[in-house]
């Protein structure tokens, strides 16, 4: 099954321990600190909206893509009371929006999920393509360390009064990739519940690699911070911010 199909609907829910309105704080003061003050955002992979929300509340313009149509229809019914935002069926690989945006940005690990490094060196000039001259672009990893040492090789259960899911998860330490299987259970009456299964796949980038593909794509202007702070990543880092300059 692909993935985000039936999950989209339970998506919002089971992520409600992201605080998107901190995350949107934060890509506003990164904003301020790096003297940047945009008024068209391109938001890649952007799921259900929560973090465009916030953005279009702020009063930035805003275009957002997602290959997933099942995400999209809850963005969409999400963001009804803005006129300032548009939403795209588009594919991070071979997007193209036809314009240019003072910033683009990419959160929630979704770079991970690009598991071939020629495909995100294209994701990357794609990104260098649509964004303007000084223009910033935002970026989050799940670290190497998080996804071998923490998530790899590891099965968490949680239970919650209307769903019980499984995610079992396996790292290959040479491929760099972490098999992600998950299995919900949502409880459908007093009765019974409906099973339905995802596996995701994620890979393990170390922060050499995800400079030097930036570099091959005509990024020279990159700082790195561990997330949500405004300090280095260190080795036990979950998250790895990246700010990159035009």
């Amino acid at each position: 099954m692909s993935c985000y199909s039936e999950f989209a609907m339970y998506y919002d829910e089971l992520m409600d321990d992201v605080d998107y309105e901190s995350w949107f704080l934060y890509i506003k003061e990164i904003f301020k600190r790096f003297s940047v003050d945009p008024k068209e955002i391109l938001e890649m992979a952007s799921g259900t909206g929560s973090l465009t929300y916030y953005l279009c509340k702020e009063g930035y313009s805003v275009t957002g893509f997602d290959r997933s149509e099942e995400m999209l229809s809850i963005a969409y019914n999400k963001l009804l009371q803005f006129k300032n935002v548009h939403l795209l069926k588009q594919d991070m690989v071979d997007f193209n929006i036809g314009k240019k945006f003072d910033s683009i940005l990419c959160i929630c690990d979704s770079i991970n999920y690009i598991t071939d490094e020629l495909e995100l060196l294209q994701i990357f000039k794609n990104v260098y393509d649509h964004l303007k001259d000084n223009g910033i672009f935002i970026f989050d990893i799940n670290s190497y360390y998080k996804l071998s040492q923490i998530i790899g090789n590891n099965i968490f259960i949680e239970d919650r009064e209307n769903i019980y899911y499984v995610w079992e998860n396996y790292f290959d330490k040479n491929s760099k990739l972490t098999q992600f299987n998950l299995n919900f259970f949502i409880k459908a009456s007093e009765e019974g519940y409906i099973r339905f299964d995802e596996e995701h796949i994620e890979r393990a980038y170390n922060i050499k690699e995800i400079e030097d593909l930036l570099r091959k794509s005509g990024f020279n202007k990159i700082t790195i911070y561990d997330a949500f702070t405004f300090n280095k990543p260190n080795k036990n880092s979950e998250r790895i911010n990246f700010i990159v300059k035009k």
